[in-house]
């Protein structure tokens, strides 16, 4: 029985530490810190698209719940606003998801701040970082609106939730009852838009009522977009950037929506970190950050067809 050994080749492994030794370098070059923060916290994202990993009773006398990190996003941020300047981090995170070619519960992200610059000037750095890992042409950059209206000639910013639904039911076979209007834009994103993308390429630009912890500003239409964009390359998700919010209230107060989201939903409430709202108050400087899968970064430079092949241990089921 070979059940004990690596997914991936030994070849692939050393690739992938290749990569990885070209990400630090990378970094360091433009004197960007590397960090490293807990993965284990009391706390954890309240977005209601994610579900985050529970580890209860840590210590014998304790039966507080823990929590196993979505993303280093909250503790960076309060690195950020004592002082830290531009940082990095490769870290593990954990996420409740389906078990795929292209999904691990525990997966390894690549997440990083820079003080000063805009999402379009952190687009360009993710464009050299990619480049220089998978010899990339200069990627196509669209705005969510121009992707709606080339993929299913409709306006995602002023469409009612009704016309959203009615193109969902024209190209997906599902049940739309009860759906919000952010769940339908997930939905046409992931199974209709995405699949067709015959291109790599950046989408910027969102939805106000997407903005997750984006900054929302008017566009030159004059309609509240989410200063976020995403990364795609070869139909995966890659990367997630945004403006970041700086707004302490703001934060709080969307906190507090995602709860109720996640009650609406039947979903575990969630604590929120006061400490990130906290560190807002005494000041985020103003920066742009951003999350990359490194293992589908991997598959494409390694031309993978499943997320097994760029890792030693995927979650095994057995």
């Amino acid at each position: 029985m070979a059940n004990w050994k690596p997914s991936a080749t030994i070849s692939s492994l050393r690739e992938r530490a290749r990569i990885l030794a070209e990400i630090r370098a990378f970094f360091a070059i433009r004197s960007v810190l590397e960090v490293e923060t807990p993965l284990l916290s009391l706390t954890t994202a309240t977005d209601p698209h994610l579900e985050s990993i529970s580890v209860k009773q840590i210590f014998a006398s304790d039966e507080r719940e823990f929590f196993l990190q979505t993303s280093p996003e909250f503790a960076m941020k309060k690195l950020l606003a004592a002082g830290s300047g531009s940082i990095y981090q490769l870290c593990k995170a954990f996420r409740q998801d389906e078990r795929s070619k292209r999904h691990n519960p525990e997966f390894t992200l690549l997440e990083w701040y820079r003080i000063g610059l805009n999402e379009k000037q952190l687009m360009d750095e993710v464009q050299e970082l990619v480049t220089t890992l998978t010899g990339s042409q200069p990627l196509q950059r669209l705005s969510y609106r121009q992707l709606f209206q080339q993929h299913l000639a409709i306006d995602p910013h002023s469409c009612t939730d009704l016309e959203l639904l009615k193109i969902a039911n024209k190209h997906i076979d599902f049940d739309g009852t009860g759906y919000r209007r952010d769940e339908l834009q997930h939905l046409l994103m992931a199974q209709v838009i995405e699949p067709a993308l015959g291109h790599d390429c950046f989408v910027f630009d969102f939805p106000a009522n997407l903005a997750a912890l984006a900054t929302v500003e008017t566009d030159e239409f004059g309609v509240k977009v989410a200063r976020r964009f995403e990364l795609f390359m070869s139909g995966m998700e890659i990367a997630n950037g945004y403006l970041e919010l700086a707004d302490a209230a703001e934060q709080l107060q969307r906190f507090e929506q995602d709860k109720q989201l996640r009650s609406n939903m039947n979903r575990a409430e969630l604590p929120i970190d006061t400490d990130l709202v906290n560190a807002l108050e005494h000041g985020l400087p103003a920066c742009s950050g951003v999350a990359v899968g490194v293992d589908r970064l991997m598959m494409l430079v390694l031309d993978a067809e499943s997320i097994d092949e760029v890792m030693s241990f995927p979650l095994d089921y057995r």
